[in-house]
């Protein structure tokens, strides 16, 4: 099987566009910070060693021991995809969190982005 090509990208090099997406409309840093560490368990400071060492995807969760189950309860559309419906479980983990960053980006209150 070929992996897909973001499985080998660095996490490091999406990053910053997430927080420029949030920045663009209000948002902040903090915020895609506080997503990332939902979704994924990692701490500020293992996220930021992440990005640091340039992990790539594939690993960047593969590593992450405390996966949000209740990114599950993620629903919608995602470059035309339902997240729900992804059946590679990698890409499908992509796909969660750039539905959350989508969400940050249109104004949604954060208690309903981390499904509180």
């Amino acid at each position: 099987m070929i992996k897909h090509r973001i499985y080998t990208m660095s996490f490091a090099s999406v990053y910053p566009h997430y927080i420029t997406k949030a920045e663009k409309k209000g948002r902040t840093k903090s915020e895609v910070d506080e997503i990332i560490r939902w979704l994924t368990g990692y701490s500020q400071a293992e996220l930021e060693a992440h990005i640091e060492k340039k992990t790539d995807f594939e690993h960047f969760f593969a590593e992450a021991s405390q996966i949000n189950p209740s990114r599950a309860l993620i629903k919608g559309v995602v470059c035309g995809v339902r997240v729900e419906d992804i059946e590679e479980p990698l890409m499908q983990e992509i796909r969660y969190m750039d539905k959350l960053i989508d969400e940050l980006a249109k104004g949604k209150a954060m208690e309903k982005i981390l499904r509180k």
